[in-house]
């Protein structure tokens, strides 16, 4: 069976456990190409009928997910949309480089069991998928009402948190480093809850102080439909143009925390996540919407 096949028939087991799934690159990335000229608004196949949406073509209904791997017949992976139902905490693994001095290596797992030990809780014994670089990816659940940001280090150093617009690759997909499997010891169990108190690591801090600033331009729907206008900006870039359209985009953005129409942890978020769906890696999208924040820093 080719690896092609090996990722459809595991993401079918997927939709069987209930998840939306879309088809992977070797690279970990979507690899249906957009439909549409740029400056489109198009959200998903659901609106235009046609894919190359990302993790907006995510399905669960199993005929469709053959017609989006007959579509893609380079496709060894797949991944599954986070967000509505589950949070996945990716913990990374990268050992000294000792090409790099003062590069550290960097343990997901050592920095979670230490705030489970500081904060009083437990690693819930949960579905994890085994990752070819060493680390783990956890699936949890997410309580009812709850919108937890995407983010990149926040929860602690190699700990990265998938959530709305992100996605996991599934176990049964090849990256270019290997497989991703489910932990042997483990298989499919139904994910356990996020612990209350690593939630609350997870969510952004509550505002200290009402915003000095009165919205002047933008507020309500105004200023989601501005957000939403920058985050397409980075989801039609392509390869040699999307680090640039990404800071372009986290520039204006960050104009509108400054001025108290958008929450900074939600550009963050936003922004971080659709770098990563056209293959910008999460750090580099972090570094990059961060440096952009400097720059129109008040």
């Amino acid at each position: 069976m080719s690896n092609h096949d090996k990722a459809l028939d595991a993401a079918l087991n997927a939709t069987e456990w209930g998840y939306e799934v879309f088809p992977l690159s070797i690279n970990k990335t979507p690899i249906i190409r957009s439909p549409h000229d740029k400056g489109h608004r198009c959200q998903g196949m659901h609106q235009c009928g046609s894919p190359g949406h990302g993790v907006g073509d995510a399905t669960s209904d199993p005929d469709l997910v053959r017609w989006l791997f007959d579509q893609a017949p380079k496709a060894v992976g797949y991944g599954i949309r986070c967000g509505a139902r589950l949070v996945g905490l990716d913990l990374d693994r990268k050992p000294t480089d000792p090409l790099r001095p003062g590069n550290g290596s960097v343990d997901g797992v050592a920095t979670l069991n230490r705030l489970a030990e500081r904060h009083g809780f437990q690693v819930p014994r949960t579905t994890t998928v085994c990752t070819p670089s060493g680390g783990f990816h956890l699936w949890l659940a997410v309580p009812g009402g709850t919108i937890v940001p995407n983010s990149v280090g926040r929860v602690g150093p190699g700990i990265d948190v998938r959530s709305s617009r992100g996605y996991l690759v599934g176990p049964g997909s090849i990256g270019r480093k290997g497989e991703y499997v489910l932990h042997p010891k483990l298989g499919f169990i139904d994910p356990e809850p996020i612990p209350e108190q690593l939630l609350k690591l997870m969510l952004p801090p509550p505002p200290q102080h009402a915003p000095r600033r009165q919205p002047t331009a933008l507020s309500g729907d105004a200023a989601t439909r501005a957000l939403q206008g920058l985050v397409n900006v980075v989801l039609r870039s392509t390869e040699g143009n999307r680090n640039d359209k990404l800071f372009w985009a986290a520039a204006k953005a960050w104009e509108h925390v400054r001025d108290g129409h958008v929450a900074a942890d939600t550009v963050e978020a936003e922004l971080v996540g659709a770098a990563v769906q056209v293959g910008l890696g999460a750090g580099e999208a972090m570094r990059t919407v961060a440096s952009a924040g400097r720059g129109v820093a008040s």
